[in-house]
């Protein structure tokens, strides 16, 4: 599968052997950034990895920072991605199988490297349930985006 990885200078240190060990499964590997361990704005890079999975360039996205929430935040802003912070392997499953979730966020402050192989696994292995009842919830998510997309632009 071909991924987008980004994360902050919090997420830095996971970030590189997050993307060693996708490459080891036989993944492509699109990296966003950031290159140091220097301030960044996770903003910035979350919106490189979005931009990447809304042009088709990459099918999902991972993104390590502290904790997760910041770029969890950053990613749901945009309309067609269902990001989630993403500690431990069922909500990896699951937020794919029902919510069909298309980027994970996860903190190196929080979780080890051994945690975040087992996540990525359970994250890249699912896949979105065909199940009426979850496509109709999803569907209800992109409507939600629109309607109040259509209002700030209203505004504007």
């Amino acid at each position: 599968m071909r991924l987008a990885v980004g994360g902050d200078h919090a997420g830095f240190s996971m970030k590189g052997p997050v993307i060693e060990y996708l490459q080891s499964k036989g993944h492509e590997v699109i990296d966003y950034g950031t290159y140091s361990e220097d301030p960044v704005d996770f903003p910035d890079i979350t919106e490189q990895v979005t931009s990447a999975i809304l042009s088709n360039k990459v099918k999902r996205g991972i993104l390590v920072c502290g904790t997760g929430v910041g770029a969890a935040i950053a990613g749901n802003k945009v309309p067609g991605i269902r990001a989630a912070v993403t500690h431990d392997t069922y909500c990896a499953h699951q937020g794919v199988e029902h919510d069909d979730v298309n980027l994970i966020c996860m903190g190196a402050w929080i979780i080890g490297l051994s945690v975040a192989k087992e996540v990525l696994d359970a994250f890249l292995n699912a896949k979105f349930s065909s199940d009426p009842n979850f496509k109709r919830r999803v569907s209800k998510l992109s409507q939600m985006e629109l309607k109040y997309a259509k209002k700030l632009l209203s505004k504007g």
